[in-house]
């Protein structure tokens, strides 16, 4: 039986019934009422509980009004529909990808890529040429590199690129975002010397024989050279967020959740205005900063369905690769540290207290497992001091925990907001790092959705790539990067592929507090879709990661298409 719509308020709904129900009836022309777009001839996995499958699904304005047989669509087919013949490949609703980083990541689209440089040396060689480009003055930064792939993963230090950027700044990161280079230009800009201080929550890295700065800043010390960067354009952060937009629709992505919005709502809102906007955005501003929702009244998912605030992310520490994730042991490997609590934790329980009593939304960023315990008890404080209400505390990638921790965020209703694509990468040397016990339980996938956690997955791009194929194919297989775990690192902690498509649309959605409008293919629902090449359903899993998308819509446009 065909399912239908009923549109975004009251009146929409019974007049859309009525003169369907007509049509379908014969008490009117069928061709009185007809769908803008309509898909045929597919394998639609809705993940819509009443109707988990379908052939077709049409499309009226921004909204599915219809999903069924494609003998039963194609009855509001009329001369001014669209009609995509899907050839009987998959369609999806659209991908919500919870944990982006939008703006930056359509800056690093533009930078210099080191991401798989292969040495020091490749490393300092892309550099170089890549600087031979800019005009004088112009800051080389992103690079996103990872020591961790070179010959006995030393860290990068300045002497590899001082030689020839002596007038030019270099700032560039590693991959997790919590380490960068600085070359010996940037040092000085900064006033860092060897007799500068590390900051609460930071760490100025050392030569240990000279003790002067090797160039490497990890988290707080950052700031050091952050205060000092030129703050890009208005007109510089729209075309970042025209490229992440168009990017992030050629991988069937229609919505993302901004950790780092912040005061970027702006560039967002003229996008959506010239009609540029092809991704839904939930901006999320720092937890710090919640007073200023706070004041203006603002609660959790505010605005329209392209663009909301009112969510709040804070820090509890840094990351496994740069060994300032917060454990309650010490590194296997750097036995002197058990990581680093941010300069935010000693604040954290106020502010989510005061947060969470005006209505925002709160995500912390927790990776090690005494960061994710202490959060959760945090949460569970406030929870208990405020009172009953739906108010979906989040951890940011939860990604090691005790075992005696993951119960906690199915019985106290804290979505775990995770990047499964950092399995397959970290799991090449997290064992050196936290050792064959603790990382049986690292990026726990199974045992938090059996402990009846709410997953909401994502991909922290440009921490990791933004293709949601990718990260399903890590969930699916936690086959790691470098070819040594064919049958899946930790692979007790693998899902299944409905799971992962589940975590990567429905959990994103309610994450957000929107799964009332999307994440489902139903009647209703904003129309949101992915046609895929191939079933990912039905295919052998390790073929997963080589699907490509072919069609996008957002709000019943088609926003990306290739030829099929």
């Amino acid at each position: 039986m065909i399912k239908l719509a009923f549109g975004p308020n009251m009146m929409q709904r019974l007049l859309l019934f009525f003169v369907l129900f007509a049509a379908f009836v014969g008490k009117v022309e069928a061709q009185m009422v007809t769908a803008d777009l309509v898909i045929i001839n597919a394998h639609v996995r809705t993940m819509d509980e009443g109707r988990p499958e379908a052939e077709a699904v049409a499309v009226i304005g921004n909204r599915i009004v219809a999903v069924g047989s494609t003998a039963e669509i194609k009855r509001l087919v009329g001369p001014n529909t669209r009609v995509i013949d899907a050839g009987g490949r998959l369609v999806l609703p659209g991908f919500n990808d919870a944990h982006v980083h939008f703006i930056s990541g359509g800056f690093q689209l533009a930078n210099i890529d080191l991401r798989d440089a292969a040495t020091p040396q490749e490393f300092a060689e892309r550099i170089r040429r890549f600087s031979e480009k800019l005009p004088k003055g112009r800051w080389i930064t992103g690079g996103d590199w990872d020591h961790e792939r070179w010959p006995g993963a030393p860290l990068p230090t300045k002497e590899l690129i001082d030689p020839f950027t002596p007038d030019r700044p270099v700032f560039v990161n590693r991959l997790d975002g919590h380490m960068a280079l600085a070359n010996s230009y940037v040092l000085k800009l900064a006033g860092i010397t060897r007799a500068t201080p590390d900051p609460p929550g930071g760490q100025i890295v050392r030569d240990p024989r000279t003790g002067e700065p090797t160039g490497i800043l990890k988290d707080a010390a950052m700031g050091l050279v952050y205060r000092v960067m030129p703050e890009p354009s208005f007109e510089e952060k729209l075309e970042a967020a025209r490229r992440a937009t168009d990017y992030a629709a050629s991988l069937g992505v229609t919505s993302v959740q901004d950790m780092s919005a912040g005061a970027d709502v702006g560039v967002y809102q003229t996008l959506l205005e010239r009609g540029e906007l092809k991704t839904r955005i939930y901006a999320v501003s720092p937890l710090p900063q919640w007073e200023r929702l706070k004041a203006v009244g603002v609660r959790a998912a505010f605005g329209s369905p392209m663009l909301r605030i009112g969510g709040l992310k804070g820090f509890a520490d840094g990351s496994l690769g740069s060994t300032t994730a917060l454990f309650f042991e010490p590194y296997n490997d750097a036995p002197n540290t058990r990581g680093l609590a941010t300069d935010e934790m000693p604040h954290m329980l106020e502010r989510v207290r005061g947060a969470d009593r005006a209505g925002l939304q709160v995500m912390i960023h927790a990776i090690g497992d005494r960061a994710n315990h202490e959060i959760l008890s945090i949460y569970e404080q406030v929870a208990r001091e405020n009172g009953e209400r739906d108010r979906r505390f989040r951890i940011e990638h939860a990604q090691h925990l005790r075992a005696q921790d993951i119960p906690r965020f199915g019985r106290d209703h804290v979505v775990a907001s995770m990047q499964p694509y950092h399995a397959i990468d970290d799991g090449r040397w997290a064992e050196k790092r936290i050792g064959p016990e603790r990382i049986k339980t690292s990026y726990a996938f199974r045992s938090l959705i059996d402990s009846g956690a709410v997953l909401a997955f994502g991909s922290d791009w440009t921490v990791a790539p933004l293709n949601p194929l990718l990260g399903i194919y890590a969930a699916v297989t936690r086959r790691t990067l470098d070819g040594k775990n064919p049958n899946g690192w930790v692979p007790e902690q693998k899902i299944s592929v409905e799971e992962a498509v589940r975590a990567y649309t429905v959990g994103s959605a309610y994450a957000e507090f929107a799964e009332k409008e999307k994440g489902r293919i139903a009647p209703g629902m904003l129309a949101d879709m992915v046609l895929l090449s191939e079933d990912i359903f039905r295919i052998d899993p390790v073929e997963i990661e080589k699907t490509r998308v072919l069609l996008t819509i957002v709000d019943g446009r088609i926003v990306y298409s290739i030829d099929r």
